[in-house]
């Protein structure tokens, strides 16, 4: 395995790092690039070395240097996501092979961390922001632009089906319930998943995406506990994009994609 290879690994915990700054900073409109890091006990701003992702964490075990407060363990535990999902797009490309398949690689490992981010965005807000998931509709395009041009239109067309769809399966329930039921946010991250992988996978994002949602849903009932969270105590709205992220993320690595569209 080659340095080649490695780089999306070494990569991983900075872009987790970064997706961590998104999960935190973007659902409240915090700026993202330009504000300096601080510990949000005391305020004191974060220097170089302890901005080192999962080092910094280990060597100051878990504390502020300047206020001792509990730094927690959220920025690590999506470092560590991050790395985890380079280290699968690793092996399902080949790299352990010594041929990976650089493309999909690369591809899996943007896509992955940037679902990552929306996913954990969703789950603490009920949110999908626009910042994140239309450039992801974009990168999907280009993405397909560069390794299959001739399968492009149809995945411009999956963009449109995905987003339309479910823009018309929130408006029909909306009408028939008279609230909200799906999310703008939950189209336009469909519309990413076309954008990535085409318009007929769709159906499989979907229903993988439901899948993993009912699941978790049943794991929740089935853990939570009794005494403490009566039945009109559940909440009423459940986030759905982690499920369609999951469902895109694997589809993409496993899938045909766009090198398996003519």
């Amino acid at each position: 395995m080659d340095e080649m290879t490695l780089l999306p690994l070494l990569a991983a915990p900075f872009m987790g790092s970064f997706a961590g700054v998104l999960i935190t900073r973007l659902p409240h409109g915090r700026p993202v690039i330009y504000a300096r890091s601080a510990c949000d006990s005391c305020g004191s701003g974060l220097s170089a070395h302890e901005l080192l992702p999962l080092f910094s964490y280990a060597c100051q075990r878990g504390r502020c240097r300047t206020c001792r407060a509990p730094i927690g363990f959220f920025h690590p535990a999506v470092e560590l996501a991050a790395i985890t999902l380079a280290a699968i797009a690793l092996v399902v490309t080949g790299a352990l092979s010594g041929a990976p398949d650089m493309a999909r690689l690369w591809g899996g490992c943007v896509l992955g961390w940037a679902l990552l981010a929306l996913g954990w965005i969703d789950l603490r807000t009920l949110r999908l922001p626009d910042a994140l998931t239309l450039p992801l509709v974009l990168a999907g395009l280009v993405e397909c632009d560069l390794i299959n041009p001739a399968a492009l239109g149809d995945h411009a067309i999956g963009a449109g089906i995905g987003y339309a769809a479910f823009r018309l399966i929130a408006g029909a329930y909306r009408y028939i319930r008279g609230r909200e039921g799906l999310g703008q946010g939950d189209a336009k991250l469909l519309a990413a998943a076309g954008a990535w992988i085409g318009y007929e996978q769709l159906p499989l994002v979907v229903a993988g995406g439901s899948i993993v949602t009912l699941l978790a849903i049943g794991i929740l009932q089935l853990t939570r506990p009794v005494t403490h969270m009566p039945d009109d105590a559940w909440p009423a709205r459940i986030p759905f994009g982690p499920g369609l992220a999951l469902a895109l993320w694997v589809l993409f690595l496993f899938g045909p994609g766009p090198w398996g569209t003519s």
